[in-house]
């Protein structure tokens, strides 16, 4: 009788110190005894869509991977999307759906640069912990909030990762040509500090308009500037005419693009003219393209899920950054709490992906966590190829 006494003391008082962590742990927003809600936002439909369905189907892949080896801590993760069509106003009531409605425990998304940055003074004032995993711009996490993280390559990690590019490559003379709307300022202003850093001028400096059809006179200033190598912070459309008319020309320096033309291909075939991408090289985010052996896991869970679908680079992002929230979830340990997450998030230091070039290393003072540039290029006729990386200190 004392012992069965005793047993049940034992057992209360286990079940009384147990109690609190599990309140604890099911108070959290989205949190349950056996699942933890994580809300995403981008656009699912329209042609934003790369930017933000494609990428969640990346999160997903990785989600449920994850959950097929018993989740995190027991608790299965489920992903909740909302489409913000890559519209400002629509990503604010997106994620305050997100945050107030569905009461995710935290949020991984963000397409479009415009969106993103509109939808910032909501979450920041929130207190959730956000990963970005598309959207480029500095203002989405510069100045710092200390909920707000990114796996994105942000616009002047990669205008410096560009001149540094061109300084490797022995470049003694090196220009820029770009468009001065607000995507390429996001890009110039950047790029001119990174020139001033390194106490290096640029030998000639030609604006192009996004809508350009010639692009004559900037190749024949260039040419005359004798630039042995040409950054170009622009769209495919401008960037296609410029390296089309510098062919024309027989001008054909070391050309470095940035995410903005991120598919090779596509580029050659727009550029149309054989060769003239021969030396033109561009930013990815991710180390491979879909084709690569090393990523055959992920192609066969994206057709598995989405029947009909390739594994895309835009998939990719997602499984990077997915793989990096569930690494801090692990270390927020079995009864999280957003504060802990952060607390995780900000201890990442060179964590490996399946996809980014370089360890993901997140701090309390710079929650830009993805400082590690790929090469891309494509020879003419030929597959697109890996060249090498480039990580801005």
């Amino acid at each position: 009788m004392r012992q069965s006494q005793g047993l049940l003391r034992a057992a209360a008082l286990a079940g009384a110190l147990l109690a609190p962590a599990l309140a604890a742990a099911q108070s959290a927003p989205g949190v349950t005894a056996d699942t933890l809600r994580i809300g995403s936002f981008g656009a699912l439909t329209g042609p934003g869509y790369l930017y933000g369905r494609l990428v969640m189907n990346g999160v997903e892949a990785v989600f449920d991977q994850v959950n097929a080896r018993g989740g995190v801590h027991g608790r299965r993760l489920v992903l909740v999307r909302e489409d913000d069509r890559c519209e400002p106003g629509a990503a604010i009531a997106a994620t305050r759906k997100l945050i107030h409605q569905e009461q995710v425990f935290a949020l991984i998304g963000g397409g479009c640069s415009n969106a993103t940055i509109a939808a910032r003074a909501e979450i920041e004032q929130s207190g959730i912990p956000f990963l970005v995993f598309a959207s480029v711009h500095d203002g989405i996490t510069m100045p710092r909030a200390r909920n707000i993280f990114s796996t994105a390559l942000t616009s002047t990690i990669e205008s410096q990762a560009q001149l540094a590019y061109a300084l490797e490559q022995g470049a003694r003379r090196i220009a820029v040509v770009s468009m001065r709307d607000a995507w390429g300022r996001a890009r110039y202003q950047p790029l001119m500090e990174e020139f001033r850093r390194r106490g290096v001028s640029p030998v000639a400096d030609e604006e192009i308009t996004p809508d350009a059809n010639d692009a004559t006179p900037q190749v024949l200033r260039l040419r005359q500037a004798n630039a042995d190598a040409v950054i170009m912070l622009l769209y495919p459309k401008p960037g296609a005419v410029f390296l089309r008319d510098a062919a024309r020309f027989g001008y054909r320096p070391l050309a470095i693009g940035q995410s903005g033309i991120a598919d090779p291909a596509a580029f050659e075939e727009q550029v149309g003219v054989p060769g003239a991408t021969a030396r033109f090289v561009t930013i990815s985010m991710v180390r491979y393209t879909p084709d690569m052996p090393e990523v055959a896991p992920w192609r066969d869970a994206i057709q598995a899920k989405y029947p009909g679908d390739r594994l895309s680079v835009f998939n990719l992002f997602g499984v990077g950054a997915a793989q990096v929230l569930v690494e801090a979830l692990r270390r927020a340990g079995p009864e999280p709490t957003r504060e802990r997450l952060i607390e995780a998030l900000n201890g990442i230091r060179d964590f490996p992906t399946d996809a980014f070039g370089g360890g993901i290393t997140c701090t309390p003072e710079d929650g830009r966590c993805n400082k590690t540039v790929v090469w891309i290029q494509k020879e003419p006729g030929g597959p697109i190829r890996v060249i090498g990386t480039t990580t801005v200190r």
